[in-house]
């Protein structure tokens, strides 16, 4: 008798989420799934510790989308299949086609689900995982599909430095980080606390310039000067200007393979 296989599903949108949990629930009850993810960093980090047998990644995520999430796990989870669910056009859906990876369009219908499992589990019997194939599709989306700016992105953002109240350009923002209650913004002029939690913030920046590095840090990509990474898989990120060094998580540092 196999083992049952194992999933993480990352989706933003709840209705979405909910609703695909319940049909694999219905169509696959066997499945377990070991997390339901509301972004893309939750769902980096679950695949670092679950390593599942498959991952549902929605390709438009807040912060790490589905195709960031998707190349990452070629080196935290390799065995892990990846199934894209996308409401993108036709361009999308041929590209999933030459690709021979799994996708699923929202809604999801109950026979297209059912046809992905078929396929999943003779992979999962079979052993056999095309990197190369699901490496190509995503570099083929993130050339060809729209990129994901934030709909209202911030343009500046208020901070308290003490009693007062401070005005701060993002440009201006060297990077966020969050401890238990406040969000820090470190900026060339010094330091700041917001009470808005990281979680809600990435939604509203620019995912071109500004990436996540840790659970409790974001960063301006256009502050970095260099990057290195330890014996241990960790990475350190040295900022223009500033003697300070920000880690990269060993989770986070496949996003940066091609620096």
């Amino acid at each position: 008798m196999s083992t049952p296989l194992t999933c993480v599903i990352a989706e933003d949108e709840r209705i979405f989420r909910e609703a695909l949990t319940a049909l694999l629930a219905s169509e696959w009850p066997e499945l377990t799934v070991l997390a339901s993810c509301e972004d893309g960093a939750e769902a980096l980090e679950a695949l670092a510790e679950h390593k599942p047998d498959v991952a549902f990644l929605d390709i438009r995520m807040p912060g790490l989308n589905g195709l960031d999430v998707a190349a990452a796990a070629l080196q935290l989870s390799p065995d892990t299949q990846v199934v894209f669910v996308t409401a993108y056009n036709q361009y999308a859906i041929d590209a999933f086609e030459k690709g021979a990876i799994d996708y699923l369009l929202k809604p999801v219908e109950p026979k297209r689900l059912a046809a992905s499992i078929q396929r999943l589990k003779a992979r999962a019997i079979s052993g056999v995982r095309d990197a190369s194939a699901l490496q190509a599709l995503v570099e083929t989306l993130n050339r060809n599909l729209p990129q994901r700016v934030a709909e209202e992105p911030l343009v500046w953002l208020t901070a308290s430095t003490g009693k007062d109240s401070r005005l701060i350009m993002i440009e201006d923002v060297l990077y966020f980080q969050s401890d238990s209650k406040y969000t820090t913004v470190v900026t060339h002029d010094g330091e700041a606390l917001l009470r808005t939690p990281l979680r809600d913030l990435i939604p509203r920046l620019d995912a071109r310039q500004f990436k996540q590095i840790h659970r409790a840090t974001i960063v301006n990509m256009k502050a970095v000067a260099a990057i290195s990474r330890d014996d241990t898989g960790r990475g350190s990120l040295r900022l223009k200007g500033r003697p300070e060094t920000l880690t990269v998580s060993v989770t986070y540092m496949p996003l940066f393979k091609t620096m």
